[in-house]
Order: structure tokens, then sequence, then C-alpha cells
């Protein structure tokens, strides 16, 4: 059988990437994506053959728009010579218009009920949603999928990227204490129709001040955006200039800091000390982590340091332990994939 990916975020990347791999075994599997720093570069280490077809539409709406449109005019050509028998995306808009124009089934995933723009354009046109069990299903059907076609799974999607991560054997030794900070996303439309802004730099020069014996990792998601910290911070933190592996990073990472996105939700499920400075406020998937002890919310430069220092000299033991008992509990959407890929083309 023929199917068709759409992966355009890191995030979809390390989530798709299992899956496209099983399904590669008894089916001719085609990945597309659209030209976006993060994406390409981390295909390339994971060694996922993508297909780039477009690019991102930057933070403009005209940019998006038009970046959409001739994304969508591009597969649409390329889409119906390969003739998939259906289309798997993590809800793309492109994916959902192309696969309704050629009258392909759409398979959707998504954990982000907040990216309004995206599941406006993309739900009413997607025959089946896959989500995790957390997300009651009127938080999706109101951009007009039926719930009857919503389905759950019981996982944190960053469950299944740690789930499937090879385990690094890290040196021992007096070397200095990482701190990772991860900027947010401040291109993404969810962020921009908010107007919410929070000022990493007033962050990072806390944590600069207070911490200036410790490594202080910053993964950037843009060009401009880490030539604009390099500019500014200088020697005293070291930004990232290439995309890499988060499992690798991590590994060597004492306490994450980061925007409560994917990341975050990964640095949480990896036992490592997690404070999030919530951009994304009623995110479904953090409130969980939250609850667990996972992740600590806070928004204030001066009580981030706080709590840096705290989980610096704290035992990571107790994260490490909850984090394998939360990880236990969740469960490989795969099967729940191949499930619904009957029901829809029987």
């Amino acid at each position: 059988m023929k199917i068709w990916f759409d992966v355009l975020t890191p995030k979809q990347v390390l989530f798709f990437e299992p899956i496209i791999r099983q399904l590669q075994r008894k089916n001719q599997v085609f990945c597309t994506s659209r030209n976006y720093r993060e994406a390409i570069q981390l295909a390339k280490i994971r060694n996922l053959k993508l297909v780039i077809i477009g690019k991102h539409g930057g933070a403009e709406k005209y940019g998006k728009l038009s970046a959409s449109v001739q994304r969508m005019d591009k597969l649409s050509k390329v889409i119906q010579k390969f003739a998939p028998k259906i289309t798997i995306s993590f809800c793309s808009p492109e994916a959902s218009r192309v696969s309704y124009g050629l009258g392909i089934p759409h398979i959707a995933f998504s954990n982000a009920p907040h990216a309004e723009a995206v599941l406006k354009l993309c739900l009413p046109l997607t025959q089946k949603l896959l989500t995790p069990w957390i997300i009651p299903k009127k938080e999706f059907s109101k951009y007009g999928i039926p719930e009857k076609d919503i389905i759950h799974y019981k996982a944190l999607d960053e469950s299944v990227i740690v789930k499937n991560s090879k385990k690094i054997k890290t040196k021992k030794g007096t070397h200095k204490k990482t701190i990772l900070f991860r900027t947010y996303e401040s291109q993404a439309a969810y962020i921009i129709q908010t107007g919410r802004k929070i000022s990493i730099e007033s962050i990072l020069n806390e944590i600069v001040k207070k911490f200036p014996d410790h490594k202080i990792v910053v993964m950037g998601r843009y060009s401009t955006q880490i030539k604009q910290l390099k500019k500014r911070f200088g020697k005293k933190i070291f930004v990232l200039d290439k995309v890499v592996d988060s499992q690798k990073i991590l590994a060597k990472t004492d306490v994450f800091v980061g925007s409560g996105g994917t990341m975050t939700q990964e640095s949480a499920l990896r036992g490592i000390p997690t404070i999030s400075y919530n951009i994304i406020p009623g995110y479904r998937d953090e409130k969980f982590l939250v609850k667990k002890g996972l992740v600590k919310i806070e928004k204030n430069p001066k009580k981030i340091v706080l709590l840096i220092e705290k989980y610096l000299n704290s035992n990571k033991t107790q994260f490490q332990k909850k984090a394998e008992k939360i990880l236990s509990e969740m469960e490989d959407p795969y099967p729940k994939l191949l499930e619904t890929i009957r029901s829809v083309l029987e």
C-alpha cells in the first residue's frame, strides 16, 4: 500500500520516525516536508528521507498564506503522481487540502487544541483524528470534526520519542553542570494570534548572572534568533549553531528550561528537572506533567533562577523514578493507527 506522510516540524520527525520505519516494512511510504531549518536538519541526523516541497511561511499572515498556497500547488502535482491510498500528518493544512481535492483519506494527529488556525483549516477535511487521552474530544470537535471520528490513545506524544530512543551513556566526573534553555516558537500562528510575548533575554540574563561557572546551552529555533542571542550574550552562553538530536543534548543536561512544548515534555519524561515559562497557558500535556510533579511552571526570571539552583542541588533519582512510572503506563499509538487505517479504507 502507498502511504503519504507530511512531516513539518522537528517534533513530527521524532514522533513519526518509529511509525514510518514500521510501516515501511510492508508498504511504500513517501515522506514530504517543507524548507524549515530544524525539521530538515533533524531528519538528516535521524537518516529519515524527506522530499522537500515548499517552504515555511514565516511570522507574517501574508507570508504564511502565500507559502501555503504555493506548497499546495506543488504538492498536488507530486501526490497525484504518487497516488497514495492514505495520508497521515500532524494536522498539515496543505496535506489536508490536497488529500481532500484528490480524494485521499486523511488521518491526522494532534495534541494542540490551541492551534486554532491550523485546526480550522485541517479538521473539517480530515477523516480521523488521533490524540492523547487527556484532551477532551470537544476541544477538537468545535473545529469541524465529529467526536465519533476522534480516537484517543493513552500516551503523551513525547513518550513515543523517549521510548524509541537508544540509551546514551554519560561519563561521570567533575564536568560543569549544564543548564539547557529552549526558546519558544515565536512564528507559530497560535502564538502570534494571542499576542503573547516573553522576554527570553530577561530570563537568560538572570541565569547568566547567577550561574557564571555553569555551562548554559541555548537551543534557538531560527537563524535570526540565534544571531541575536550570540550578539547579546557573547561567550557567556553557548548558542547551538546546528540542530542536534534532543536525546543527545538532554543526556548531558542537569536542568532544563523550556516554553512548555515538545522538548519540555520530553525532558520531563526523561527524568530531568524541568521548568516551563509557560508560553501556552492551559496546554493539556504540560498540565498533566505539572500535576505529576515532573514540570514546574514559573514565568518570573528571578524565581526561575531560584528553581534552577534548587534542582541543581537536588537528587535527580526522584524525577527519574516518576518519569519511568509514567512512561510504563503509556501505550504505543502505532496499533491504534493501524486499526484506524483499516477502518478508513474498508
